[in-house]
């Protein structure tokens, strides 16, 4: 079996995905992007082609060594993203050719079934004990919430307050048996973070997130000690290499994301670093089915697996949501906050075609908000 071409397609709300095909006719579906650059992503997965036209798709690991490594400049978000996005259309090929799912290939399945989370509240948090509570009574157990819009570096008692008060309001909301992740996306300077966190204590966050920008993760440790609130991080972080900057300085959860950090190949390997130190893994997926199917199979056979992000009702999915691109949306049908073990060959969905075609013709320029400070300055979205 031989490839012979990848074809990219950007569809709304803001996601890109790929097509590769084969000469046996086995087509393989991945999702390339950064979101806000995927066009960028897009031109990498053609510059990248050049090399897989002819290639055997079941050589995944040495293809994965030769995209990453054979160019002389390597690394880097864009790069990573397109590799994974080839990888997951690999690992579905080599699913589907063989007539088993990717975890069947990965070991089999250590679970049943993966618990999943929702998100609530935006990026400017408004209303959240009300929605926390409605996705409650949804059946999910679990959901994620910005803790705060834009910050000062060192912000106001009010602006502190209004973070504790907000994470409150949604425990009350939803009382002791439920879970509530706190994403900061990185908001937070180290002296913001260690006035706010132990404040947020009392509430027990299932764990805080991203705290710091990933450009200072060399002071995470200082986060981690300074609070009892289990911390997560690793969106904006690409490789293993990445992750030995943070995961021995007493984070609980590793977030790589499998469109962004190398595909399913690479984030195995995060996953198994991070077991080795007695970390959680929560897989990073604000993004679409072809994603979310990814980080499901890598999760069904990983033993740390902690969580699972997904998008369904997010405040990006705007026009089109998760299972629009899907021929059967039931794959993801979530059951008191579980989805059940995907059992299909290779990622385990039915991408519906004519859907992704027409939405690529329409395409999408979809760019993160830029946000400002009181006196003009730059402030982190």
């Amino acid at each position: 079996m031989k490839i012979t071409a990848l074809t990219t397609y950007l569809v709304a709300p803001r996601w890109c995905f790929l097509r590769i095909d084969t000469d046996e006719g086995i087509t393989g579906w991945g999702e390339p992007v950064i979101e806000g650059r995927a066009h960028t992503v897009a031109a990498a997965v053609g510059e990248l082609a050049d090399y897989l036209i002819g290639k055997d798709p079941m050589s995944i690991e040495a293809h994965w060594q030769v995209l990453t490594k054979g160019g002389f400049y390597r690394g880097g978000p864009i790069l990573s993203s397109a590799v994974a996005g080839i990888d997951q259309a690999l690992w579905d090929i080599t699913g589907k050719a063989l007539g088993v799912p990717v975890w069947q290939l990965l070991g089999g399945a250590v679970r049943d079934r993966i618990r999943v989370y929702s998100w609530i509240g935006g990026d400017r948090p408004d209303d959240v004990a009300q929605a926390a509570l409605e996705r409650k009574q949804q059946g999910f157990t679990a959901i994620k919430m910005n803790g705060s819009a834009e910050l000062e570096l060192i912000d106001t008692p009010r602006a502190t307050t209004a973070i504790v008060d907000r994470v409150a309001a949604v425990r009350e909301a939803t009382g002791d048996d439920f879970d509530i992740a706190v994403d900061f996306h990185g908001r937070l300077s180290v002296a913001m973070a260690r006035r706010v966190l132990p404040l947020l204590e009392p509430y027990l966050p299932f764990f805080v997130e991203e705290p710091l920008v990933p450009e200072v993760s060399d002071r995470i440790g200082e986060i981690t000690r300074a609070t009892s609130i289990p911390i997560a991080t690793g969106e904006r972080l690409f490789s293993r290499w990445d992750f030995h900057a943070v995961i021995d300085q007493g984070i609980a959860v590793v977030q790589p994301d499998l469109s962004h950090a190398g595909g399913i190949s690479e984030v195995r390997r995060i996953a198994a670093l991070a077991e080795s130190r007695d970390v959680a893994i929560a897989p990073h997926c604000p993004l679409g089915p072809i994603a979310l199917a990814a980080c499901l199979q890598v999760g069904f056979a990983t033993p740390n697996l902690l969580i699972q992000e997904q998008s369904l009702g997010i405040h990006y999915n705007t026009g089109s949501d998760l299972l629009d691109y899907l021929v059967d949306p039931t794959v993801f049908a979530y059951r008191d906050g579980y989805v059940d073990l995907l059992n299909a060959p290779g990622l385990g969905i039915e991408i519906d075609e004519k859907a992704v075609a027409r939405a690529a013709e329409l395409g999408h320029r979809w760019r993160n908000p830029i946000w400002y400070r009181k006196d003009g300055s730059f402030a982190e979205w």
